[in-house]
C-alpha cells in the first residue's frame, strides 16, 4: 500500500496500480493491461509463481515488467530458478546464497534511471547477497553493490547461512549486488531487490525512491530526472497496513 499510494497519489505522474493480497490472484484479468507486476511474497516451495510458470513467462514474453522484492527473489534451483534467470536476471539459490542481516553503505549508483535522486545512504536490513545471476551478468546492471562484513559469514553452513563459495566471494573482496535490473534480451525488464525484511526501512527516502523508480522502469515508463517523487512517511504510515 506505502508503494502503490506513493505511485498513484504523491508521483504527479499518470500511474494505475491494483493490489492482490493473499497469494495468486484468483482472476486473471487482473493481469489485463499491466505494464509490470510486483512480487512481495513468500517464497521458495511456497512461492505463489511456482504453479503459474507459464502464465508469468507469457507475460514476460510480452514485455511486462517483473519486480521481486526480498522473499519473493528467492526459488528452488533447476526450472524455477532458470524461469527467474529469465525474467529478472537472478534469484537467490539455497546452498549458494545467504541471508544475513546487516549494515549495507552504498557509497554509488550507476547511471541508470533506477538510481535517479538517490543519494548515497547506509541501513540495516536482511540483505541478501550472493545471488545466482545470469551468467557473465548478460543484461543485468546492479543498483545497489556493497562487500558484506566477514560477520555476516560466522554462521555455520547451511542452505542459507554459508558456503564455500560465498566465504571465498566475500574474503576475495567481491562487492555484493543486492539491488539489480535486468533487461531481456527478447525485450521487457526486470528489478530483484532482496531488502525489504524492515518494513520500517520505506521510511527512508532513498530506499523507497529506489523501489519507486524501478517500478516505473521496469513498466517501461520514463522516470523523473530527480526520481519518482514521494512524501516523507511517519511512524503511523509505516504501522497503518500491517497485518
Amino acid at each position: 500500500d506505502l508503494l502503490s499510494n506513493a505511485l498513484v497519489k504523491e508521483s504527479g505522474l499518470a500511474i494505475e496500480t491494483a493490489i492482490y493480497k493473499g497469494g495468486w490472484p484468483k482472476d486473471p484479468s487482473i493481469f489485463k493491461g499491466a505494464a509490470t507486476v510486483v512480487v512481495l511474497s513468500d517464497g521458495g516451495g511456497r512461492h505463489p509463481v511456482v504453479p503459474h510458470l507459464q502464465a508469468v513467462d507469457a507475460l514476460a514474453k510480452k514485455g511486462v515488467g517483473i519486480v521481486c522484492i526480498h522473499y519473493g527473489v528467492e526459488v528452488e534451483k533447476g526450472e524455477v530458478g532458470d524461469w527467474f534467470l529469465d525474467w529478472i536476471g537472478g534469484y537467490f539459490e539455497a546452498n549458494w546464497s545467504v541471508n544475513p542481516h546487516w549494515t549495507a553503505t552504498f557509497a554509488k549508483f550507476p547511471d541508470h534511471p533506477i538510481s535517479r535522486g538517490v543519494k548515497p545512504f547506509t541501513i540495516n536490513d536482511e540483505w541478501y547477497y550472493h545471488m545466482r545471476f545470469v551468467e557473465g551478468l548478460k543484461g543485468v546492471t546492479p543498483i545497489l553493490s556493497d562487500l558484506p562484513p566477514a560477520s555476516t559469514l560466522k554462521r555455520r553452513d547451511g542452505p542459507r547461512s554459508g558456503n564455500p563459495a560465498v566465504r571465498k566471494a566475500v574474503s576475495n573482496g567481491e562487492p555484493q549486488h543486492v539491488g539489480w535490473a535486468y533487461e531481456r534480451s527478447g525485450g521487457g525488464r526486470g528489478f530483484g531487490f532482496t531488502g525489504g525484511h524492515e518494513h520500517k526501512n520505506w521510511k527512508h527516502d532513498g530506499y523507497r525512491t529506489i523501489m519507486l523508480n524501478a517500478i516505473l522502469w521496469t513498466a517501461g515508463v520514463e522516470v523523473p530526472k530527480d526520481g519518482v517523487p514521494s512524501k516523507s512517511l511517519t511512524d503511523e504510515d509505516i504501522l497503518a497496513n500491517l497485518d
